[in-house]
């Protein structure tokens, strides 16, 4: 069973689905350093919720702020219905955290630690059953000390799901994962979403976030420079697509197309920029004027292309 949050009718909601994380104007200073500045946004029940930006951008420090770990200097925050700067107490055995910098005792067994975990928040499955999801069985018996990274992480974030939180916090999650563990844990994240827990998810890595996420924050320079779906955010921060193909023949009606922004030949090669639909709509008017191109190859942005649009190169 998972645990009982608060009534709905004390939540927002995001779209019609009901928010279980709500923050407003989230500041934090340390001295005269300003780590977030007046951040905002909501997550909605049974969503997977990613947070970008660059090292620095003030991502941790926001999550920690709303999982109360850390006390905003401003703004407000309610998360399941609670305040978490005063009311931690009655948050934490709703939630479940893997934080950016995570250890535990070099001596402390895989079995024993899930053990331990389970029983300080009872509700969940057997712990057992989460040391066999997420792959640790063989290393039951095994310290801490001796897991490698990877198997050190994956750890990390079995003990954050073992008590069958309804939301859970995942800092920088398959830092350290080879390729088929990341795939492997993206798998049970989403198992997560779809049983009906909420994930809030800090990273860097972009295929992780548009594999994931069902809505994104951007976070620059302590702000919130862009929010929402993958999809959204590279409709309204890119230039649209590129359609390109060889042709002798004269393509000037492709001026005339709805929705082409610009045509441009060099040579023989052709190169159309303009939103999604004029792949079809390019594509059906050469092939009206007789014009059958072999080579056209189709160029769409991506998320990583908006990333580094909205925070820089350096990002």
């Amino acid at each position: 069973m998972l645990p009982t949050g608060p009534p709905i009718a004390a939540r927002r909601t995001v779209s019609g689905v009901d928010a279980v994380v709500s923050v407003e104007g989230l500041s934090k200073r340390y001295g005269e350093l300003t780590a977030v500045a007046e951040v905002s946004f909501e997550v909605g029940q049974g969503e997977i919720f990613g947070v970008l930006g660059p090292n620095g951008a003030g991502k941790t420090t926001s999550v920690e702020c709303v999982q109360g770990l850390r006390h905003a200097d401003a703004g407000r925050i309610r998360v399941l219905g609670l305040d978490p700067r005063t009311q931690v107490e009655q948050l934490r055995p709703l939630i479940g955290s893997q934080l950016q910098e995570s250890a535990l005792p070099h001596r402390l067994r895989v079995a024993e630690a899930l053990d331990l975990f389970a029983s300080l928040q009872p509700g969940g499955p057997p712990w057992r059953q989460v040391m066999q999801e997420w792959g640790l069985t063989p290393k039951a018996r095994a310290a801490f000390g001796s897991l490698s990274g990877g198997q050190r992480q994956r750890l990390l974030v079995a003990l954050a799901v073992v008590n069958a939180p309804q939301l859970v916090f995942l800092d920088e999650m398959t830092t350290g994962l080879d390729p088929a563990a990341r795939r492997a844990t993206w798998e049970l994240i989403e198992r997560l979403r779809d049983n009906g827990t909420t994930v809030v998810l800090v990273t860097h890595f972009m295929d992780e976030a548009e594999r994931l996420c069902d809505r994104l924050a951007v976070v620059q320079g302590g702000r919130v420079v862009a929010s929402g779906t993958p999809s959204q955010l590279v409709a309204a921060h890119s230039d649209g697509v590129t359609v390109r193909f060889s042709t002798s023949e004269p393509v000037g009606f492709l001026d005339r197309v709805p929705g082409v922004g610009s045509v441009q030949r060099r040579g023989d090669t052709v190169t159309v920029r303009g939103e999604p639909a004029i792949v079809a709509r390019v594509g059906r008017a050469l092939s009206e004027a007789g014009i059958e191109p072999d080579d056209m190859d189709v160029v769409r942005p991506t998320l990583e292309d908006v990333y580094l649009r909205l925070v820089g190169e350096e990002g």
